[in-house]
C-alpha cells in the first residue's frame, strides 16, 4: 500500500475536425484502385498481389471505431497523399503538441479547483512525441505559468497509468504537492493510410489529470494503488526515430510507422492484462464484485469485452466497463483516460474502480480507485 494520493481533476481536448468510416474507405478505396492500375500488369503476371478495398462494415466489425477526431484533415482523404499535412509552426509559436495538452491541463486544473501555483511539476507522457527537446512538458509548464519542473516519458498505450504512477511515487516521496499529467496524442502522426489492416485505427485527443495529496484534494479519486508491468514484443512497433536519416533509401518504408500484428497482440495481451488485474485485485484482498466500474485502454472493442469478462468472471453491463471507441478510435494513452473522465460522475463516494492501460511494448499499467 502506498501513502495516499488522489486524482482530483481531469480534462480533455479533442480536436474540432473529424472522419467517418465513410470518408476514410472511400480515400482508402479510390488509393487502392489507383494502385491496382498502376500495378495492374504485375498483378496479372502474378509477381505483385492486389490491393484489397476496404469498408465501414469491416472497421465497425474489426474494432467498433465508426469515426474519429483529426488535428487535420489536409492530406488524410487525399489518395495521392494519404497523410497528415499541417504546417510546421516557428519557435515561437505553442507547438501543437502543446497546444492541446495546454487546454486537457486548464480543464483539469479547474475541475481540481487548483491553479498554476498549486502544481510543483508536469509530466507529458504519450505514445509519441513531436520533438525530442525542448520537451512539450517544459514548454506546457511556461505556457501555464508553473514553477518547478516538467519532462516527457514514453510508454506507449500506457504512457497516461505509467506517469500517474510515476507521479505519485514523486509525491509519496515529498519532491512535489501536485503534479499535472498530461497526454496529447497526435496518433494519426504514425497511422498508415495506405495499410488495410490499420487505416482506420486511431484519432487525436488530449487528457490530463492532477495527482496530488488525497488530504488536500477537494474531489476525485484516491488512488488506492498502482502496478505496472512491461514485457518485450514487436507485435506493435513503430521504428521512426532519429537514426532512420542514417538509411535515406528506407525513410519511406512502410515501417516507419506504426505496424502490428492484430491477432498475436488479441491472443498475448487478453490473457496477460486481465491477469495481471485479476492478481493486483486478489493482492489487495479485493474481489471484482466489489468494482463499479472498469476503465480500460481503448484499442479494439472485443478486446475489451473479453478483458472485461475474464476480470469480472462475466459478461460485463455497458456502464460497468464502458467503451468510448466508436466516436474516439484508439487514441492510444488517452483512451483510458478519456473513459475516465467521462464515465465517473455518476459513482458514489467509497466506489471503486480500476483505471487500465495496455499496449506496445508490451506495456501494462492498472490503478485502483476509490471514490472521494
Amino acid at each position: 500500500m502506498m501513502g495516499r494520493t488522489a486524482i482530483s481533476g481531469t480534462g480533455l481536448f479533442l480536436p474540432s475536425a473529424s472522419i467517418s468510416n465513410a470518408e476514410l474507405v472511400a480515400a482508402f478505396n479510390a488509393f487502392v484502385q489507383g494502385e491496382n492500375a498502376r500495378n495492374a500488369r504485375c498483378i496479372a503476371a502474378g509477381t505483385r498481389q492486389a490491393l484489397l478495398p476496404s469498408s465501414e462494415e469491416f472497421i465497425a466489425k474489426a474494432s467498433g471505431i465508426r469515426r474519429r477526431h483529426v488535428v487535420t484533415r489536409d492530406g488524410m482523404l487525399d489518395p495521392e497523399v494519404m497523410c497528415p499535412r499541417l504546417p510546421e509552426r516557428g519557435e515561437e509559436a505553442l507547438s501543437y503538441s502543446a497546444e492541446m495538452g495546454v487546454a486537457a491541463a486548464r480543464q483539469a486544473l479547474e475541475a481540481a479547483g487548483r491553479t498554476a501555483r498549486d502544481i510543483d511539476g508536469v509530466i507529458v507522457s504519450a505514445s509519441t512525441m513531436e520533438r525530442p527537446y525542448p520537451q512539450i512538458a517544459i514548454e506546457i509548464q511556461q505556457e501555464l505559468g508553473i514553477t518547478g519542473f516538467g519532462f516527457d516519458m514514453l510508454a506507449a498505450c500506457s504512457s497516461a497509468t505509467f506517469a500517474i504512477q510515476t507521479a505519485v511515487a514523486m509525491i509519496v516521496a515529498g519532491q512535489a504537492r501536485a503534479i499535472l499529467c498530461i497526454n496529447p496524442e497526435i496518433c494519426t502522426s504514425h497511422l498508415n493510410l495506405k495499410d488495410r489492416e490499420t487505416h482506420f485505427i486511431f484519432g487525436d485527443a488530449a487528457t490530463a489529470c492532477i495527482v496530488e495529496a488525497a488530504a488536500v484534494a477537494r474531489t476525485g479519486w484516491e488512488i488506492v494503488d498502482a502496478r505496472m508491468k512491461s514485457q518485450f514484443s514487436s507485435n506493435i512497433r513503430n521504428n521512426f526515430g532519429p537514426l532512420n536519416r542514417f538509411h535515406p533509401e528506407t525513410m519511406g518504408a512502410p515501417d516507419k510507422l506504426i505496424t502490428q500484428r492484430g491477432r498475436k497482440v488479441f491472443r498475448d495481451v487478453v490473457p496477460m492484462a486481465s491477469a495481471f488485474m485479476v492478481e493486483h485485485l486478489k493482492s489487495l484482498d479485493l474481489r471484482a464484485d466489489q468494482l463499479k466500474r472498469l476503465w480500460l485502454h481503448q484499442a479494439n472493442g472485443h478486446m475489451n469485452d473479453q478483458i472485461a469478462r475474464r476480470v469480472l468472471g462475466r459478461a460485463p453491463l455497458p456502464a460497468e466497463a464502458p467503451c468510448i471507441l466508436s466516436d474516439y478510435g484508439n487514441t492510444a494513452s488517452a483512451g483510458s483516460m478519456i473513459a475516465f473522465h467521462q464515465h465517473n460522475a455518476d459513482l458514489a463516494a467509497g466506489d471503486l474502480g480500476l483505471l487500465c492501460s495496455y499496449g506496445g511494448g508490451y506495456t501494462i499499467g492498472s490503478i485502483v480507485l476509490r471514490k472521494l
